[in-house]
């Protein structure tokens, strides 16, 4: 059974590799930090595209606006917004322990919510369109808001905004020694958002594989496998479309608030809604591992980010042949994904059954009605 083969290792390897990371590996958890925001990605996108069968390139929207939503969060409590991100720099700015924990709080908080409101209202929009028109669609959203962002200077326009500094200090003396190096006061912040995307991905992972089981999750199914018939069989299409982009909305705008804070600072395009790139990756990984299943966008999250970083450190100049070549090869020849991959070869660690006498059976009898 899949539980016996794959889920109960799965479960084993990721509590141990989220549990002794920081402290293996503490040059890198900025981006094993990564590594849980791509299975974030993945998961929502394939909670969409995957399991509902609504391929949409504009999810990458809630991240960017959650990423925004929590930075005026952080701010406005303390400081006006617009003499905070005025480009001449006037205002002088000091947050306190208290109000950057208060001010992060809240902007998490925010980005969830106010993401979930953006998807409801521009779902009223986007869920007349069906297939290529919906991607199309969703993708224009994306692209508008980085442009309209852009040019709004109450949030910085195209310069961006600074986040308000983590209260770790920067003394590198080290605290403590771990097996490959040291933690410093300066790695506190890095700890504190590795562990906060980790609980992340743990809380989107273990909330769809839940929703799976549901009768919800049939619903989504039904919508997939052929919408029409679902809707004269009485099931409200739209309300259950609408609610399944929206608890994709909450975790992709919580992921938005965390990574704003892990970089430091956000600007439209590149940071906020970078559709060319995390826009695409979200749907590669699901592709990769195999969409419409649970582990799949796990399984295509944690490769594609091994092959990013590898070939961005080893292939620089390279790095996007490569990543191009990897979409190629997915699309193309292997559209089933890995988890599709191993469930036609091995259905019985699914649960599936094949009576191998019946098939035959039924094998010699359309041959000879054949002939």
């Amino acid at each position: 059974m899949l539980k016996d083969k794959i889920e109960r290792p799965g479960y084993l390897l990721i509590a141990v590799l989220g549990l002794i990371a920081p402290m293996v590996f503490p040059a890198y958890v900025q981006q094993i930090a990564m590594l849980w925001i791509m299975i974030v990605f993945a998961l929502t996108w394939d909670a969409m595209g995957g399991q509902m069968g609504y391929n949409s390139l504009g999810n990458i929207f809630f991240f960017g606006a959650g990423m925004y939503m929590a930075a005026v969060a952080q701010i406005w409590p303390w400081y006006d917004v617009g003499e905070y991100t005025d480009p001449a720099g006037a205002l002088k700015t000091s947050f306190t322990i208290g109000q950057y924990f208060t001010g992060l709080a809240l902007g998490i908080v925010m980005a969830a919510v106010g993401s979930v409101i953006l998807a409801v209202l521009f779902g009223l929009i986007v869920f007349g369109l069906r297939g290529p028109y919906f991607a199309i669609g969703t993708l224009g959203i994306a692209i508008a808001a980085g442009e309209l962002i852009g040019a709004w200077d109450w949030v910085g326009g195209g310069g961006g905004i600074r986040l308000p500094v983590f209260p770790s200090g920067t003394d590198a003396d080290p605290l403590f020694r771990v097996p490959f190096g040291a933690i410093t006061s300066a790695d506190l912040q890095g700890i504190f958002f590795y562990w906060a995307c980790f609980l992340l991905a743990a809380a989107t992972f273990f909330f769809f594989r839940w929703l799976y089981t549901t009768r919800f999750g049939l619903m989504l199914n039904a919508i997939r496998d052929d919408e029409t018939k679902s809707e004269a069989l009485g099931i409200r299409t739209t309300l259950y479309k609408t609610i399944a982009w929206s608890m994709s909305a909450f975790f992709l705008g919580i992921s938005g608030a965390l990574f704003g804070n892990i970089i430091g600072f956000i600007e439209p395009l590149e940071v906020a809604f970078p559709t060319v790139t995390f826009g695409i990756f979200m749907v590669l990984m699901a592709l990769l591992g195999g969409k419409g299943t649970l582990w799949g966008p796990v399984i295509g999250a944690t490769l594609f980010h091994v092959i990013k970083e590898v070939t961005w450190t080893h292939l620089l100049g390279w790095q996007w042949v490569v990543l191009g070549l990897l979409i190629v090869l997915t699309v193309v020849f292997f559209q089933q994904g890995i988890v599709g991959w191993i469930q036609e070869r091995r259905p019985e660690w699914f649960g599936i059954g094949v009576d191998r006498g019946t098939a035959g059976q039924q094998a010699d009898a359309a041959g000879k009605i054949a002939r």
